[in-house]
Parts: structure tokens; sequence; C-alpha cells
């Protein structure tokens, strides 16, 4: 099945992502060491660097003088969106022993890392004292790129397939009658719980451990995380590095019009 029909696809290491890695993955592993950068994304025990916009790609990907981003997966997601400029990319980094629980973690939060994988949408951001989600970034899709290895069981990435039928239901209902623009101010935290459940329960749950090179491209409604580091297993001395891409719509209406 397509990332359409599915949720998710993989796609195999191919010489054009091969060639964006090669200019990539330094630039990107030597944010990761970034004293401030790890201050201010190291979390979890020091067992993940979030690396939000910390690669220094222009919209095309360009990485310092390596190649813009091309390969099968980006071109499905922009032949399928028609976005295709590029933010900065995240770099994620998990590490050996994650998650370990920070000192601000509840109990909760860090359970539902350990049994659910932290399991999520993209784009919804908690806000104020409660933390309520509220749609603030409309994501077209969302492209990972391996850029080092590691085992299976090493804190690969984890889609529960078909998922965003659900979400995509679920939203359209809550945004009825609503004009997309409006779209952010509405709280959809109760919402987005009740359809995460439902996604539980009716969706299967399927690892995708990325070996370097290789690409994943997600739908933008399908609920995804990341598993614990078993134990024993073994990654590149850098970590689980992984260059994530989640290019936003410029209307908003798209974010559930568009495949």
């Amino acid at each position: 099945m397509t990332w359409l029909e599915a949720g998710y696809q993989l796609f195999p290491r191919e010489f054009a992502v091969d060639a964006w890695c090669e200019a990539a993955r330094n630039a990107a592993l030597t944010a990761a060491e970034d004293p401030e950068l790890r201050q201010l994304w190291l979390r979890h025990g020091g067992t993940w660097f979030v690396g939000v916009d910390a690669l220094d790609n222009d919209a095309e990907g360009h990485v310092g003088l390596g190649p813009a981003l091309g390969g099968a997966a980006y071109g499905a997601a922009v032949a399928a969106t028609g976005v295709s400029l590029l933010h900065r990319a995240q770099v994620s980094i998990t590490y050996p022993g994650y998650p370990r629980q920070d000192v601000d973690e509840s109990e909760t939060a860090h359970r539902f890392r350990l049994v659910r994988d932290a399991a999520h949408l993209d784009g919804l951001l908690p806000e104020g004292p409660q933390k309520r989600r509220h749609l603030r970034e409309p994501h077209a899709w969302i492209l990972g790129i391996a850029l080092t290895e590691a085992d299976a069981d090493a804190a690969p990435l984890v889609v529960w397939e078909g998922s965003h039928r659900i979400i995509a239901r679920a939203f359209s209902d809550a945004f009825e009658g609503i004009a997309p623009t409006d779209w952010g101010d509405v709280d959809v935290t109760d919402i987005y719980k009740d359809a995460r459940a439902e996604v539980f329960e009716t969706c299967k749950r399927f690892e995708v451990p990325l070996s370097i090179g290789e690409s994943v491209l997600l739908h933008r409604h399908v609920i995804h995380g990341v598993a614990p580091w078993a134990d024993g297993t073994k990654a590149a001395l850098e970590g689980r590095a992984i260059a994530y891409f989640r290019p936003c719509f410029d209307d908003p209406e798209a974010w559930l019009s568009a495949p």
C-alpha cells in the first residue's frame, strides 16, 4: 500500500537520498553537539535530542554545498500535495536508554511514552496551563530520512496503520461550519484524545526501523511515535539520527481537503 492508503510508506535507499545524506549528516550531528542546542533540546534524561529546526538547510534542502533534496519519497509528497518548499529540518536523535524520565515529567506522561510510544499527531500544539491542544501547524506531509545506522529495536519510529482516516473524520466533524482561518482557535483536545483512543483500539501498530539512507513518508494525519530503546540493542555512536521535514500548507483548508 502507498502512504496515502496506509498512512505511511517506507522507501528504499537510493542515490539521490544518499547524496543528500552525505551533505546533511555531518551538519546534523554537529548541530546535536552544539552546547546551546543541547541545552535547549536534550530531553528525557539525556536520551533524546529533539532538534527542532536544527538542520541548516534552505528551502530546496541544500545543506552547504550539498544537493537539493530529492528521491522518490519527496517526489511522492510533492506530487500529492503540491507543497515542495522546505523549512529547516528537525534533527531527531535518540540514544541508549530512551526514554528516561525527566524530573518535571509526570508518572502518567512517562508511562504513556513507555507503553504507547508517546503516540501523537503532529501540528497540535499544547497551550496554556492546561496544555489544551490547537491546530497551529497544518502540515502537508512528514518525511523522515535516516542519517545513521541502528538496530531495529533501538527506538524505532512507530505508526498506526490507517489512523489517518480516523483523524480526518474526527477533525472534519470538529471543524464543520467553521472557517479554516479560525480552525486554530478551536480547542480540539477532547476530540483528539477520543480519536486517538479509537486508533489504539482499531488500528495495527507497526515499527518502522529505518536504516541509513532509507526514507519514510507519513501522512500528516497519521498517529505515530517512538518505541523505547530495547536493552542490548546497538546503534552508531551518534545515536539513531533522523532528519524530519514537515512543511505546512499556506491554506489551512488543505489540511483536510488534500489527499
